[in-house]
């Protein structure tokens, strides 16, 4: 069954992007790899070439400036006409079966994710075996796990589900490419509020790779203004229960109490005692 494109935004990836590429073409589902090159300024695109020279289901694009993993994922989401997609980070790999694992209860969703495995680059995590067992996630809950807010897989924002190509069409969903910070938990929140059916369940192996230096941990105070004000973009949406708003409130002010803290900072690099003082007010 080969009916998933799996999309890889690749920037200065070229001590990670062979084993990325490679878990990918392992998956029996992959009908198309799709690589981005984000203006990478090392090997990565050159690399990208050789994969498609080597295996007919890898294409390669090319970005004519660096401009985040968002227009990535939307040019390569343009590029590909398979009916599911799977995100694949660049530093990251899967485990074979992973795809088969989601694939099995596809037919319940438009979203299927598993809690990610996380690890070291040092580090080999054995396969999980425990036979998966999908449940619904909620807007609240999905809004609320994003951080850690609730019991269970942390960083639900960071999850990479496979998605209904389908769904996202239908809604004219896409990443907002305005976004290099949270750009995944603004595509996830917008389809659960436009009625998408997510499913959570065990790991089923994607591997997230952690460390030093990652792009996900370089929050910019523009960054972070961006992600606090798209709750106010999803909160117009549709309307919301009380639960899904105080949801939203949450999310907003725990971003927000970031941003102050970035904005304090500067104000004391730069003894601004009046820029400081602002930090200091009273969450939503």
């Amino acid at each position: 069954m080969t009916n998933t494109a799996i999309i890889i935004a690749a920037y200065n990836a070229s001590a990670t992007l062979d084993r990325a590429v490679a878990s990918a073409l392992t998956q029996p589902e992959a009908a198309e790899v799709c690589i981005v090159d984000d203006k990478s300024t090392d090997a990565t695109l050159a690399m990208a070439h050789a994969w498609a020279t080597r295996d007919a289901r890898v294409k390669v694009l090319a970005q004519p400036a660096n401009a985040g993993p968002a227009s990535a994922r939307n040019a390569a989401i343009a590029a590909t006409s398979a009916p599911w997609l799977a995100i694949l980070d660049a530093d990251d790999y899967l485990l074979p079966g992973r795809l088969a694992k989601l694939h099995a209860h596809s037919d319940e969703a438009d979203f299927i994710a598993d809690a990610l495995v996380r690890t070291t680059e040092d580090a080999a995590p054995a396969p999980p075996n425990a036979p998966l067992s999908p449940a619904p996630l909620s807007f609240a809950d999905f809004v609320l796990g994003d951080h850690g807010r609730r019991k269970g897989p942390l960083d639900l924002g960071f999850l990479k589900p496979l998605v209904r190509r389908a769904f996202i069409d239908a809604h004219g969903l896409r990443y907002k490419e305005r976004m290099r910070l949270g750009e995944d938990y603004v595509f996830y929140a917008h389809a659960l509020a436009l009625g998408a059916r997510f499913l959570l369940a065990q790991p089923a192996g994607y591997v997230s790779v952690e460390r030093p230096g990652s792009l996900s941990k370089a929050h910019s105070e523009a960054d972070l203004q961006r992600l606090r004000d798209c709750d106010e973009e999803i909160a117009r949406l549709r309307p919301f229960s009380a639960a899904e708003r105080r949801a939203l409130v949450q999310h907003w002010n725990s971003v927000d109490c970031r941003l102050q803290w970035v904005r304090l900072i500067r104000a004391v690099k730069d003894r601004d005692l009046s820029a400081a003082l602002k930090t200091f007010h009273t969450p939503q």
